[in-house]
């Protein structure tokens, strides 16, 4: 299979995970592209202009269920991929249902709401990580979901104006004291200064959160296969410094993206050499994971 393609779609969409593969070695680093383009397919897909998304996508779910090829040349690879690394066609379901709930657009009221969709597509991609990474270790599945669920909701935190424009609000309203109406991705679109204040306050709270779920699957990093571990510290650090460099501009989220520089790369990249030191796991921590009761690899307590 041609490893071109799927690394040039990780270099231009997934410029922090592009850093952290080629910590990865060569193998490892283009089974991780080739996830990381099968991600990208259906989110694109659920972004799309494309008219019968939500057939589409229900298509590419009907045939992660019979796990055999249609035709389609990404979602063949992908079945590929993950016949050769074990990797769980559950969790790719799962990844679908969450771009099939963007079809309807997002209007969460509770964190739980927020949790369970970000379980479903980020939460989902740890899981499909790990044999990718041939990790042995299951219970590295707990940790590997948290860090797909702090990235996604720092993506949240990052792209609220993006995600406003394309009729989407992921902030849970019972952070605010502000109705349903009153928080319309229209009008978080050209957002009064009130309305900025509170959804300034709700994002810290988002990254706060963030950072909960950042510390456990910091913690689970030593259960990975030891050549894997610095590539996944880095890509972590990255992540959560785009958390930082929001706090940094003081939660103005109406000025849009941030972005990490290259030079603050290589400072994280270099601190995370500690990712190397021999560290003892300890038991993932059962309350992260209520909220999450009943989806792909939730240990049931």
């Amino acid at each position: 299979m041609n490893d071109e393609p799927a690394k040039a779609i990780l270099a231009k969409h997934g410029k922090s995970f592009y850093w952290a593969s080629f910590f990865l070695g060569k193998k490892l680093a283009s089974n991780a592209a080739k996830l990381y383009q099968f991600c990208r397919f259906v989110d694109d897909l659920a972004d799309g202009d494309l008219r019968e998304k939500s057939q589409e996508l229900n298509t590419i779910r009907e045939t992660l269920e019979l796990g055999e090829k249609c035709g389609n040349s990404e979602v063949d690879q992908f079945i590929e991929l993950a016949k050769e690394n074990n990797v769980s066609l559950v969790a790719a379901r799962e990844l679908i249902d969450g771009m099939l709930a963007d079809q309807t657009p997002a209007r969460f009221r509770k964190t739980s709401e927020l949790l369970r969709y970000c379980h479903a597509v980020a939460g989902t991609v740890g899981l499909m990580m790990c044999p990718i990474l041939h990790c042995k270790h299951t219970r590295a599945d707990s940790f590997a979901i948290d860090l797909g669920i702090a990235m996604q909701l720092t993506n949240i935190a990052r792209d609220v104006l993006e995600d406003a424009k394309m009729g989407r609000r992921y902030i849970p309203s019972e952070w605010t004291n502000l109705s349903e109406t009153e928080l319309t991705p229209e009008k978080l679109s050209n957002a009064s200064p009130e309305l900025r204040e509170n959804i300034s306050k709700a994002i810290e709270h988002l990254l706060s959160i963030a950072e909960t779920y950042y510390a456990s699957a910091k913690l689970g990093i030593h259960l990975l296969p030891f050549k894997c571990r610095f590539s996944i510290l880095v890509a972590l650090q990255i992540y959560k410094a785009i958390g930082l460099a929001i706090k940094w501009r003081n939660f103005a989220w109406w000025e849009g993206r941030v972005v990490v520089p290259m030079s603050y790369k290589l400072i994280l990249s270099i601190t995370s050499i500690r990712a190397f030191f021999p560290r003892s796991v300890p038991p993932h921590c059962s309350k992260l994971h209520i909220p999450l009761k009943g989806l792909a690899g939730v240990i049931a307590h």
